[in-house]
């Protein structure tokens, strides 16, 4: 068990819609992730952070960081002290910057904080506290134009079932509606779904920004849910439960999305990119369908094929011809990520050798959303440009 500091701040009483709540009497402030206006978690300016939850007739209450693995909380669990009144209350260590899961575990029972949001994570329904991070401003809401995120259900002929997906329109997509534009379909992880890059990955006001300040082509976004994609009919054990996701996107999606708004209906202004899972769902898909996409991007990915011969049905065989025909194709990721920095190296390395154009991208964080915000804000600008 690791134990924390264990902080017990002056309190004062306030009124709050009818409400009386306990606020601190220090320097911390509530997350911005919390529900409403809950008081807790606390956040410092040292990024400490503070969590506090009612739970009277408990014996032993933990913060537990999920994964511990690669969580910017730190491995956990974080004990927490129990005050006459019945609240829990623990002061964990400073945490990196960005969005961490965690769980709440009474006696045994692994639970949410009812202070903070749930978000999709590990096929589960996760708390997070949002850490800010002093060397970045790029995915903060800003006082720029900002483009509508909205939900779209189509019929897959491939599943025979109704699906959903997140569309970003940019800014001026509603008022030059004589304008086309290009098209990015942008994948989640393992255990998250199509709405993981918008509340988690804040890719709307990353791409805000970034239009905002000329830095990236308007673009729309599209974000489907590659994890439940099955074929209809009897299932075998070895069946994952995305199987059909490839043609869910070649043949329901990408007709559909060009059906449906006021995209340029080719392969030059087509991206696909994705995030770990996602990740080697982008490179799957957009390698193999080469007269679909001719932007590629993997961010924490581990590629299946690295043999540039035979790799994604021999799309790197001819380096030249590639070369020619794939406009980017893009590597990202954290160098705190274990294998999969390891693996996005050497994929790197040995594209690079065999004389195939990419570009890597590093940056200093884990398997978290910290490295895929910053991972997005550096794909962007380089998609669609001639």
């Amino acid at each position: 068990m690791k134990k924390a500091a264990i902080l017990f701040a002056a309190t004062v009483l306030v009124v709050s819609g009818g409400f009386v709540r306990a606020q601190a009497l220090d320097d911390s402030r509530p997350a911005t992730s919390n529900v409403m206006n809950e008081e807790y978690p606390r956040v410092f300016p040292d990024r400490r952070v503070t969590f506090r939850v009612k739970a009277p007739d408990a014996l032993k209450v933990q913060v537990l960081p999920a994964p511990r693995v690669w969580n910017g909380l730190g491995d956990g669990p974080y004990d927490m002290v129990k005050g006459a009144d019945g609240f829990w209350t623990v002061t964990i260590p400073p945490a990196e910057p960005g969005l961490h899961n965690y769980f709440i575990v009474v006696d045994g029972f692994q639970s949410n904080d009812p202070g903070s949001q749930t978000f999709p994570g590990y096929s589960l329904s996760c708390s997070a506290v949002e850490i800010p991070d002093p060397n970045a401003d790029f995915y903060d809401t800003k006082a720029v134009p900002h483009g509508d995120v909205r939900i779209r259900w189509y019929f897959s002929k491939t599943t025979e079932t109704w699906r959903r997906v997140y569309v970003y329109l940019p800014p001026d997509y509603e008022k030059n509606t004589g304008t086309r534009y290009p098209v990015f379909y942008l994948q989640h992880g393992s255990g998250e779904d199509e709405t993981s890059w918008i509340l988690q990955g804040r890719a709307n006001f990353i791409l805000d920004n970034l239009i905002a300040g000329g830095k990236a082509k308007p673009m729309i976004i599209v974000m489907e849910n590659g994890m439940i994609a099955r074929k209809p009919g009897p299932r075998t054990p070895e069946q994952r439960s995305n199987e059909a996701f490839e043609d869910v996107v070649v043949k329901d999606l990408v007709p559909m999305i060009d059906a449906a708004f006021r995209t340029i209906p080719d392969r030059e202004h087509r991206a696909i990119a994705g995030l770990s899972m996602g990740s080697g769902q982008a490179l799957q898909i957009g390698l193999t369908h080469l007269d679909m996409f001719s932007h590629i991007g993997g961010l924490s990915g581990v590629p299946r094929e690295t043999d540039p011969k035979t790799a994604y049905g021999g799309a790197f065989s001819d380096p030249e011809a590639f070369n020619k025909k794939v406009r980017l194709l893009w590597i990202g990721g954290g160098v705190r990520e274990e294998r999969f920095y390891q693996g996005s190296k050497k994929i790197q390395e040995t594209l690079t050798k065999a004389g195939i154009k990419i570009v890597f991208y590093e940056c200093p964080f884990a398997h978290e959303w910290q490295t895929w915000r910053y991972c997005l804000h550096e794909l962007a600008p380089k998609l669609f440009r001639n």
